[in-house]
C-alpha cells in the first residue's frame, strides 16, 4: 500500500513540526554563514608566530563550514522549506555574532570556541526537536554536527591549557 503525501509534506512528518524544524534549521543556516565569515576573516586578519597554523586550520574549518552550509540548505529543500539565501537574510535572522578585525591568536582561538560552542547548543536544540518529531534524518544530520564540533572544541581549548 502507498502512502499519498498530503500539501507537498513528501517524507510526511506531521505538520507542524515540519514548520518548527524548517525555521530552527534556517535560522541555524543564517548562524552557519556568519560562522564562516567570522572564520573567513580570521584566515585573512591573523598574523603573529602562530600565522602559518592558524591560517591554515581556518581555512579548513571555513571549508568545512562551506560543506555544512550547502547540506543544510538540502536539508530544508528536503523537508519542503525555502532556505535563506541572502545576505540580508542571514544578518537578520543569525544570533551568533560577527567577529571583526581580530588579528592575535589567543583571541581568534576565543571566537572559534565561542562559535562552536554557540553552535553546539544549536545543534542540540534542533536534535532534540527532530527526535521528538521522528525526523531521522535531521537527527543524523545533527549528530555529526555534535560529533565534529565537541572534537573542534576540545583541540581548540586544549591549545589555550
Amino acid at each position: 500500500m502507498t502512502t499519498i503525501a498530503k500539501n507537498g509534506n513528501e517524507i510526511l512528518l506531521e505538520e507542524n513540526a515540519l514548520s518548527e524544524l524548517l525555521v530552527n534549521l534556517n535560522g541555524l543556516l543564517a548562524d552557519y554563514h556568519i560562522y564562516y565569515q567570522n572564520l573567513r576573516g580570521l584566515h585573512w586578519n591573523i598574523k603573529g608566530k602562530f600565522f602559518f597554523g592558524l591560517h591554515e586550520r581556518f581555512e579548513e574549518l571555513y571549508t568545512e563550514a562551506a560543506g555544512a552550509i550547502d547540506e543544510l540548505a538540502e536539508r530544508i529543500l528536503t523537508l519542503g522549506g525555502q532556505p535563506l539565501h541572502t545576505l540580508k537574510d542571514y544578518v537578520q535572522h543569525a544570533k551568533l555574532p560577527v567577529a571583526k578585525n581580530v588579528e592575535d591568536a589567543e583571541t581568534s582561538i576565543h571566537v572559534v570556541l565561542d562559535n562552536s560552542r554557540y553552535l553546539l547548543t544549536r545543534f542540540r536544540e534542533i536534535l532534540q526537536l527532530a527526535q521528538d518529531n521522528q525526523d531521522e534524518g535531521t537527527v543524523a544530520m545533527m549528530g555529526e554536527y555534535i560529533a565534529g564540533t565537541e572534537k573542534r572544541i576540545w583541540m581548540f581549548s586544549s591549545v589555550l591549557k
